[in-house]
């Protein structure tokens, strides 16, 4: 007796699916019968009904996709779902699982591995006639799943390509020495070849893959048995790759390479800096820097987008009331004003932001900063260099004699540096800078400590501005929840009404089932009028001083993530992890 239709080990085809999609109300009659004439041309048949442009009909004017259709597949034939997330899988621990030829063939890609099972994709639902034989060899009971056919093709190709480059790269590159003798090599018989194909390969996978995921940061940390890649992508940390240690030092040296930084030094820090482009053609900047580890030397890249160049104030998330105070600050002739927060809260961004608005053409912007964060021909930037003594200070001091009109130092770190910007302002400058402290009024006393005088901070000061990043809820699935208005008060301390309902974060396959997307600011902008002014002292009350601003109209960092909450555009969790508590 021969075997049902959906138990024969064949290919999916078209036919079957269209009165599936009829029956669904995903097509009409016209339509499918339209489809069945229309040639293959070899593709899934899914990717020929998703190249199709189908009409959505839970979404008016929009078309299916094919995650889309390979989610209905799978609630059709009754298996399970998968969206395939790169992130999600330790591709050095899937690819030994199965050849290329293998996975190839039978259109599959292991994504999961535990101690009784193998997790693997597939957009075949009706073919079997790999399972026993794989399940046999690996020792292990299959699990199966459906994918986007694209996406199991894509990553085949990618995690295999890899796969054979760390291995090349493994054979042909020198055993590494002892780890405790890593930070004293210099070149030597032992140095990995950075400019070997598999290298190269590598490399350039590592900064595609980086950017199609939006990665703002590339961790590249040697280890004893293994190195490990990571990607920060939405200010947190995610594990990407394993390469064995001598592939991470080959790895390592090919970028420092690329960045014109010194291969043969180990033994201390170095910073570069590398432009390319995206896969979609948008050039981004690297920045570049090393750190000698026990185990070898570890490189972190910061991806700089040039778009954030052209964001205006209310996409970084500046409210009209706070860009209000913000511009006025910045209009003003001479003084100084400061922007802080701790390292990765968004400062460059902003700072950019209004020096790309300040630099007309009728004045003299000129920037020293450590190092040259973005590029940009409108500004004149100069960068500090340490070993020939071009600090911040005396980049400031030579900038005086430039002829400015406004001047960025990228960051207040010492006293002398203090002290040529505050002279800047007194001769009639417009300062702009940060610092790293906790709130806007810290700012007063974190100058106090450095050692300026607190009546140059009077004289000069126009105001400083505080900023945190929060993660922004994903649009495609947060959803309304009603808000307890005891937590709102107590975590916001303010009697602002609390809305009548907030949104959650959910999660789906578009955040990684995080529930957020991207990043947006919180601000506190404290301007320093007379009364703000008359509480500077040197032993100054920064309670008071809080309070006074307060009155003065500032929004406390965590009132300003309550307004973002308010609008739907993150969560009160959210905001509570990332500002201080307020006082």
């Amino acid at each position: 007796m021969p075997a049902a239709p959906e138990l024969q080990d064949r290919r999916l085809c078209l036919d079957e699916l269209l009165p599936a999609l009829t029956a669904h109300g995903m097509l009409d009659n016209a339509l499918a019968e339209r489809l069945r004439r229309t040639p293959g041309n070899g593709l899934h048949p899914l990717e020929l009904l998703a190249n199709q442009s189908l009409p959505d009909p839970a979404r008016p004017g929009m078309a299916l996709s094919l995650e889309q259709l390979t989610q209905w597949l799978a609630s059709h034939v009754g298996q399970p779902y998968l969206r395939i997330d790169p992130l999600k899988i330790d591709v050095a621990s899937m690819v030994p699982l199965m050849s290329h030829a293998f996975a190839q063939r039978h259109h599959i890609l292991a994504v999961a591995l535990d101690r009784d099972s193998v997790t693997v994709a597939s957009a075949e639902p009706y073919l079997r006639e790999w399972e026993a034989g794989l399940a046999h060899v690996l020792k292990r009971s299959i699990k199966r799943v459906l994918a986007n056919p694209q996406t199991i093709r894509s990553c085949t190709q990618e995690f295999f390509r890899l796969a054979r480059s760390v291995s090349g790269a493994d054979q042909t590159t020198p055993t590494a020495v002892p780890a405790e003798q890593l930070l004293h090599l210099g070149a030597g018989d032992q140095e990995p070849d950075a400019n070997d194909a598999h290298i190269v390969n590598i490399v350039d996978w590592l900064l595609q893959f980086a950017f199609g995921q939006r990665a703002s940061d590339i961790h590249i940390e040697p280890g004893g048995d293994q190195g490990r890649v990571r990607f920060r992508i939405d200010g947190l940390l995610h594990d990407v790759y394993q390469f064995p240690p001598q592939v991470t030092t080959a790895v390592v040296s090919r970028l420092k390479s690329l960045g014109r930084m010194n291969v043969a030094e180990k033994r201390e820090p170095q910073d570069g800096r590398v432009k390319t482009k995206t896969p979609t053609g948008i050039e981004v900047e690297l920045r570049l820097a090393t750190l000698p580890t026990a185990f070898g030397e570890k490189l972190v890249m910061r991806i700089f987008d040039p778009q954030v160049l052209l964001q205006d104030f209310p996409q970084l998330g500046l409210s009209a009331d706070d860009l209000q105070r913000w511009q006025h600050m910045t209009g003003q002739a001479n003084g100084i004003i400061l922007v802080t927060g701790p390292t990765g809260s968004g400062k460059t961004s902003t700072l950019y932001t209004t020096l790309r608005q300040l630099a007309t053409r009728t004045v003299n912007l000129c920037t020293v900063e450590d190092p040259i964060e973005m590029v940009e021909p409108a500004f004149n930037q100069m960068q500090v260099q340490h070993n020939i003594d071009l600090t911040f200070a005396s980049g400031i001091r030579a900038l005086m004699r430039q002829d400015p009109d406004i001047i960025m130092i990228g960051e207040i770190r010492d006293l002398e540096t203090a002290e040529m910007a505050i002279q800047a302002a007194l001769t009639g400058h417009l300062v702009l800078s940060t610092l790293h402290t906790n709130d806007a009024p810290s700012a007063i006393s974190r100058l106090l400590e450095l050692g300026i005088p607190h009546y140059l901070i009077k004289a000069t000061l126009i105001g400083v501005m505080a900023q945190r990043l929060v993660r922004r809820l994903c649009p495609h699935c947060k959803s309304p929840v009603a808000l307890n208005q005891d937590d709102w008060r107590s975590a916001t301390q303010s009697c602002t009404p609390p809305p009548a309902s907030v949104y959650r974060a959910n999660g789906c396959a578009e955040c990684r089932e995080s529930g957020y997307r991207g990043r947006i600011g919180v601000y506190e902008i404290m301007l320093m009028n007379d009364a703000a002014k008359a509480l500077v002292s040197a032993d100054t009350d920064l309670q008071a001083l809080r309070r006074e601003a307060l009155k003065g109209g500032m929004h406390s960092l965590r009132l300003s993530g309550a307004h973002k909450v308010a609008a739907g555009l993150t969560t009160l969790e959210e905001v509570l992890r990332v500002t201080p508590a307020n006082e």
